[in-house]
């Protein structure tokens, strides 16, 4: 019986398991990296607005969202508001 169905049959579960499990890990670990170089990110730009601005850690706001092969990363910041110098002639 298993000869025919052989010829005539579908696979078993059991490799097309194997196949997709093998292809959600490697999705998974494709999305780690990523998410490590997010973060990495969010730190490098925090770093340099502070390089200018005087800022309130309280007035930073980050976001991220990963959709479809897409990630987003959304920093809300409360820039302090500063006058231009008065020059004097």
């Amino acid at each position: 019986m298993s000869f025919l169905a052989s010829f005539f049959g579908r696979k078993t579960s059991a490799p097309v398991a194997r196949d997709r499990l093998q292809i959600l890990l490697a999705h998974e670990r494709a999305g780690e990296g990523q998410s490590e170089l997010i973060a990495k990110l969010q730190e490098e730009i925090l770093e340099v607005i502070k390089r200018h601005i005087s800022v309130d850690q309280d007035k930073v706001q980050i976001k991220m969202d990963r959709g479809t092969g897409v990630s987003m990363l959304e920093i809300d910041i409360e820039v302090p508001e500063t006058r231009p110098a008065v020059k004097t002639a």
